[in-house]
């Protein structure tokens, strides 16, 4: 990274770099700030995204404008029900030549991996992924490779009432860091895109906005947000009540209390602060726990596990 750019880089400046990518992204993905901010935002704290919706409402778009944006390689993978782990990874290739195997990577050595429709692949498929997410690395003829930094994986997938889907499992969900969801847009802004997208696709248009080290600079102050003793013990807290909630069948793991962290640390930073606001960890808490979370089957009258999350941090005292 560059001396220079290290030295002058303020909390300011992670501001307004932030503050670009968002709105060059918004040049895509029309009325989801919060989303975009939030997309945003798990990146720089180095987490993976898993991005729940119906087909059609911008999912894959959001993945390959954050990809443009920053400046970063993308490489997409199509998850089917047929899909073996070597896809993925990849995999020895015999050379006719001279008889010899080469090492042939798969798709998964980028800085940016798009798993578009994850749930669609058998668990097999699925379960290639767990090293790379959780280690940065992948074992492959015998060999540790490491995969680019930084590397994040940005999952796609349907409903799992949906046909021809698998629900993921507890384990892989754990390793994503917060889990959202588009929704339909607003009436003006569908609209909108009828002439929008007349004759091309504006992501055919997106540039990058980072120049070089700027992310990583980005991601670097992300790191040094502060976090008070009673901001921590705030965050301890509610990860600790959903092991106690009657609603709860399991709890988040402390995995869950780091990542709560982190994500309100980047948040933190790309909104131009330098500690922790209370209310961040607050904004940021359902997105980063309900799908950590198992809720106890009670019939009809089992609530939502975002609902659960939402009456958990009621009952916590906002520390002053």
């Amino acid at each position: 990274m560059d001396q220079a750019l290290e030295n002058d880089w303020t909390s300011e400046n992670s501001a307004q770099l932030a503050l670009s990518i968002v709105q060059n992204i918004e040049k895509v993905l029309e009325g989801k700030h919060q989303q975009v901010e939030l997309a945003l935002a798990a990146i720089v704290a180095g987490g993976h995204l898993l991005i729940e919706d119906v087909p059609g409402l911008g999912k894959t778009m959001l993945a390959r404008a954050l990809a443009v944006s920053i400046g970063l390689s993308f490489k997409r993978i199509q998850f089917t029900a047929d899909l073996m782990p070597s896809d993925i990874v990849g995999g020895p290739v015999y050379n006719p030549k001279d008889g010899s195997f080469i090492l042939r990577p798969g798709p998964i050595f980028a800085n940016i991996v798009l798993a578009d429709e994850i749930n669609r692949a058998n668990p097999r498929a699925q379960s290639a992924l767990l090293e790379s997410m959780e280690e940065g690395q992948i074992t492959l003829d015998g060999q540790t490779l490491a995969l680019p930094n930084p590397f994040a994986v940005l999952a796609t997938q349907n409903p799992i009432d949906m046909a021809g889907t698998y629900p993921l499992p507890e384990a892989q969900l754990d390793r994503f860091l917060i889990r959202l969801s588009l929704g339909y847009p607003a009436i003006d802004i569908e609209a909108g895109l009828i002439n929008a997208q007349q004759y091309a696709h504006p992501i055919s248009r997106l540039k990058p906005v980072c120049q070089t080290g700027e992310f990583a600079q980005l991601v670097a102050s992300a790191r040094k947000v502060t976090i008070t003793p009673e901001v921590a013990n705030f965050i301890a807290s509610i990860v600790v009540a959903t092991r106690q909630h009657s609603g709860i069948r399991f709890g988040a793991s402390p995995r869950g209390t780091l990542g709560l962290a982190r994500m309100a640390r980047a948040l933190s930073c790309i909104r131009g602060l330098s500690y922790v606001d209370p209310a961040v960890v607050r904004e940021v808490a359902i997105a980063v726990l309900a799908h950590r979370i198992i809720v106890q089957p009670n019939g009809v009258q089992s609530k939502p596990a975002a609902a659960l999350i939402r009456e958990i941090l009621l009952s916590q005292k906002t520390p002053q």
